[in-house]
């Protein structure tokens, strides 16, 4: 057989009470009116108390933004208006705090540098050198060019080289040692 619940004992009727009304309009919370008059009035402070915890006026405005949107959809919530500017600071002071953290584990997460990386001057160093190289490259004789960019560049032993090209391992090591002689000839001569 079911089991059936007793049915709950009905609740006597309340009769409404002067102060009920009160309460009503109390429990209404911030209006949008009054929202609108405290971001006109305390925007430019609230700004203010961001940038004593955040250190750029974009993430100021956004932190001050979010804290007037959310205590506009919590509005029903703050009951008293008169406490709305000190929700609004304090919502600003928490989202403050957020960004600070989501900045700090940002920072956490960043790869560091290995400590055998060039820096930024020795790769500007890097960089003109291979323009140097470049250029002296362009510089050689045909023959010697390709010879040094399959020996060297392609990584090829010279006998490869010789059969790539179709010409005689003797003449890809003159025109080797030739090319790397005219490189450095070039490399040396000031630019």
């Amino acid at each position: 057989m079911p089991v059936i619940a007793p049915m709950p004992a009905a609740r006597p009727a309340r009769i409404p009470s002067q102060r009920d009304g009160a309460e009503d309009s109390m429990a209404a919370g911030t209006t949008v009116d009054h929202l609108t008059e405290t971001y006109r009035a305390h925007y430019r402070s609230l700004l203010g108390l961001a940038a004593l915890l955040l250190d750029d006026a974009a993430s100021c405005e956004d932190v001050v933004q979010e804290a007037f949107i959310r205590v506009h959809s919590a509005r029903k919530r703050v009951r008293d208006p008169e406490k709305t500017l000190a929700y609004l600071r304090q919502t600003v002071v928490n989202l403050s705090r957020s960004a600070l953290r989501r900045r700090i584990l940002g920072l956490k997460l960043l790869s560091k540098p290995m400590p055998d990386m060039a820096s930024a001057e020795e790769g500007a160093y890097d960089q003109l050198e291979r323009d140097a190289l470049i250029k002296a490259m362009k510089g050689l004789q045909r023959r010697q060019r390709e010879v040094l960019v399959l020996r060297y560049f392609a990584d090829m032993t010279e006998a490869q080289v010789a059969e790539t090209l179709g010409i005689s391992l003797g003449s890809v090591k003159a025109y080797g040692s030739r090319g790397i002689a005219a490189l450095r000839v070039a490399m040396e001569a000031p630019a």
